[in-house]
C-alpha cells in the first residue's frame, strides 16, 4: 500500500480542485495526499490532427517516485490509439496515471456548468485510476468505481467507492498492518 499519492498538475489545473481530490484521496486510500509541483505538458504529446493529447505520453511525463503513486490532472483532451478519448489511463508497473479533466464538465458537451457534478466525476475517475496503479482491473459491479467508463452516464452511475471485493483485492495485496483504515463502503 502507498504511504502518499502525489498529484501534480500537468499545464493549468485550477488550485481549489486539486485540493478537493487531495481530501478525497486522502480519504479514500487512508494515506497522505499532497500537490506536487506542477509540470508542463509535453508537446511532443499534442496531436494537431486530433487536437487532443496523447495519454501514453503525457503519462510517461510522471516520474516514479518510490512508495508514492502518482497521479497528473490534465485540464486537455487526452487520447489513446483506437479511441477517441480517455477520461484517464494508468500504469500499474510504475504506479503513475493520469485524468483528463475536459470531459468531465457539463460545458463540454453545450449544458449548462455543473460544479458538484464535475467535482464528483473528477473524484471518480481520479479513484478510478490509482485502482489500476494498485494493479485493479474493471469491475463487473457497476455501482463500483473500478467499472470501466465508456460515458458520462456510467460515471455517474457509479459510486464514490470500491465495492466489498475490490476491497478486499487490495487488502490482500497490501500491507495487513493498514486494514483497519480501509472502510468499506456503506
Amino acid at each position: 500500500m502507498p504511504s502518499e499519492i502525489l498529484l501534480i498538475p500537468m499545464g493549468e489545473v485550477a488550485a481549489p480542485l486539486l485540493a478537493h481530490l487531495c481530501e478525497v484521496l486522502a480519504t479514500t486510500f487512508g494515506c497522505r495526499c499532497g500537490v506536487g509541483e506542477a509540470l508542463p505538458l509535453p508537446v511532443s504529446a499534442f496531436s494537431a490532427r486530433r487536437n487532443q493529447y496523447s495519454a501514453r505520453a503525457t503519462l510517461n511525463r510522471l516520474d516514479r517516485r518510490e512508495g508514492t503513486l502518482l497521479l497528473g490532472a490534465v485540464d486537455v483532451d487526452l487520447y489513446v490509439p483506437d479511441l477517441n478519448f480517455v477520461f484517464g489511463l494508468a500504469d500499474p508497473a510504475l504506479q503513475r496515471a493520469v485524468i483528463a479533466l475536459p470531459r468531465l464538465r457539463q460545458e463540454f458537451y453545450n449544458l449548462p456548468k455543473d460544479e458538484r457534478l464535475f467535482l464528483a466525476r473528477a473524484a471518480k475517475e481520479a479513484i478510478h485510476e490509482l485502482g489500476h496503479t494498485l494493479r485493479l482491473g474493471h469491475c463487473n459491479d457497476r455501482s463500483c468505481v473500478m467499472a470501466f467508463s465508456n460515458s458520462l452516464s456510467d460515471t455517474d452511475y457509479k459510486q464514490q467507492a470500491f465495492c466489498r471485493r475490490c476491497c478486499a483485492l487490495i487488502l490482500a495485496a497490501g500491507d495487513r498492518s493498514r486494514r483497519k483504515e480501509w472502510q468499506e463502503p456503506r
